[in-house]
Protein backbone atom coordinates (compact mmCIF):
# COMPACT_ATOMS: atom_id res chain seq x y z
CA UNK A 1 0.00 0.00 0.00
CA UNK A 2 2.44 2.75 0.73
CA UNK A 3 5.08 1.56 -1.91
CA UNK A 4 1.88 2.49 -4.78
CA UNK A 5 1.15 5.39 -2.53
CA UNK A 6 4.77 6.52 -3.23
CA UNK A 7 4.68 6.04 -6.69
CA UNK A 8 1.62 8.35 -7.46
CA UNK A 9 3.11 10.97 -5.18
CA UNK A 10 6.13 10.97 -7.34
CA UNK A 11 3.80 11.02 -10.57
CA UNK A 12 2.01 14.14 -9.15
CA UNK A 13 5.04 15.41 -7.93
CA UNK A 14 6.82 15.49 -11.38
CA UNK A 15 2.99 16.48 -12.98
CA UNK A 16 2.66 19.37 -11.16
CA UNK A 17 5.99 20.67 -11.49
CA UNK A 18 5.44 20.66 -15.41
CA UNK A 19 1.88 22.74 -15.35
CA UNK A 20 3.13 24.83 -13.24
CA UNK A 21 6.24 25.65 -15.34
CA UNK A 22 3.58 25.37 -18.64
CA UNK A 23 1.66 28.50 -17.36
CA UNK A 24 2.79 31.62 -18.30
CA UNK A 25 3.54 34.67 -16.28
CA UNK A 26 1.41 37.92 -15.61
CA UNK A 27 3.50 39.76 -17.69
CA UNK A 28 2.92 37.78 -20.78
CA UNK A 29 -0.51 39.34 -20.59
CA UNK A 30 0.63 42.32 -22.36
CA UNK A 31 2.97 40.62 -25.25
CA UNK A 32 -0.12 38.61 -25.92
CA UNK A 33 -2.17 41.75 -26.17
CA UNK A 34 0.01 43.14 -29.06
CA UNK A 35 0.13 40.06 -30.51
CA UNK A 36 2.99 38.81 -29.19
CA UNK A 37 1.60 35.46 -28.40
CA UNK A 38 -1.27 34.56 -28.72
CA UNK A 39 -1.02 32.30 -31.88
CA UNK A 40 1.46 30.00 -29.67
CA UNK A 41 -0.90 28.89 -27.34
CA UNK A 42 -1.74 25.15 -27.64
CA UNK A 43 -5.24 25.92 -25.59
CA UNK A 44 -6.18 29.18 -27.25
CA UNK A 45 -5.74 32.70 -25.35
CA UNK A 46 -8.44 32.30 -22.56
CA UNK A 47 -8.34 28.19 -22.33
CA UNK A 48 -4.60 27.97 -21.38
CA UNK A 49 -5.07 29.78 -18.40
CA UNK A 50 -8.47 27.93 -17.42
CA UNK A 51 -7.58 24.26 -18.14
CA UNK A 52 -4.03 24.76 -16.52
CA UNK A 53 -5.76 26.47 -13.23
CA UNK A 54 -7.64 23.36 -12.82
CA UNK A 55 -4.94 20.78 -13.34
CA UNK A 56 -2.95 22.60 -10.90
CA UNK A 57 -5.22 22.83 -8.15
CA UNK A 58 -6.23 18.96 -8.73
CA UNK A 59 -2.58 18.12 -9.26
CA UNK A 60 -2.17 19.92 -5.37
CA UNK A 61 -5.03 19.01 -3.76
CA UNK A 62 -3.53 15.07 -5.14
CA UNK A 63 -0.23 16.37 -3.88
CA UNK A 64 -1.33 17.42 -0.12
CA UNK A 65 -3.49 14.10 0.45
CA UNK A 66 -0.69 11.61 -1.00
CA UNK A 67 1.78 13.47 1.47
CA UNK A 68 -0.88 13.04 4.40
CA UNK A 69 -1.35 9.46 3.63
CA UNK A 70 2.01 8.66 3.27
CA UNK A 71 2.48 10.65 6.65
CA UNK A 72 0.18 9.31 8.80
CA UNK A 73 0.86 5.64 7.81
CA UNK A 74 4.43 5.94 8.11
CA UNK A 75 3.90 7.51 11.63
CA UNK A 76 1.43 4.45 12.85
CA UNK A 77 3.73 1.55 11.46
CA UNK A 78 4.14 -0.99 13.87
CA UNK A 79 7.44 -2.69 12.79
CA UNK A 80 9.04 -6.22 14.61
CA UNK A 81 11.31 -6.02 17.03
CA UNK A 82 13.92 -8.63 17.95
CA UNK A 83 13.90 -7.86 21.19
CA UNK A 84 10.23 -8.75 21.73
CA UNK A 85 10.46 -12.30 23.41
CA UNK A 86 13.85 -11.91 25.00
CA UNK A 87 13.94 -12.13 28.93
CA UNK A 88 14.89 -9.60 30.78
CA UNK A 89 18.60 -9.20 32.25
CA UNK A 90 19.22 -10.30 35.73
CA UNK A 91 23.12 -9.46 35.76
CA UNK A 92 23.97 -6.29 37.67
CA UNK A 93 25.19 -3.53 35.49
CA UNK A 94 28.95 -3.54 35.63
CA UNK A 95 30.61 -0.61 37.40
CA UNK A 96 32.26 1.90 35.10
CA UNK A 97 36.31 2.28 35.62
CA UNK A 98 35.90 6.21 36.33
CA UNK A 99 33.93 4.96 39.69
CA UNK A 100 36.59 2.50 40.67
CA UNK A 101 39.38 5.06 40.52
CA UNK A 102 40.26 7.59 43.51
CA UNK A 103 40.39 11.47 42.60
CA UNK A 104 43.36 12.56 41.98
CA UNK A 105 45.30 14.91 44.90
CA UNK A 106 45.55 18.29 43.75
CA UNK A 107 49.44 19.73 43.74
CA UNK A 108 50.82 21.49 46.11
CA UNK A 109 52.74 24.35 45.07
CA UNK A 110 53.55 25.89 48.36
CA UNK A 111 50.57 28.24 48.50
CA UNK A 112 48.39 25.68 50.59
CA UNK A 113 50.26 25.90 53.53
CA UNK A 114 49.73 29.74 53.74
CA UNK A 115 46.28 31.10 54.77
CA UNK A 116 44.94 33.58 52.76
CA UNK A 117 46.17 37.35 53.76
CA UNK A 118 43.18 39.55 53.52
CA UNK A 119 43.73 43.49 52.62
CA UNK A 120 42.06 46.07 54.98
CA UNK A 121 40.92 49.07 53.62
Amino acid sequence: MTTVLIVIHVIVCIALILIVLLQTGKGADMGAAFGGGSSQTLFGSSGASTFLTKATTVAAIVFMVTSLSIAYLSSNRTGKSIMRNQPASTQPAAPSKAADQKPAAPADNGDAAQPAQQSKP
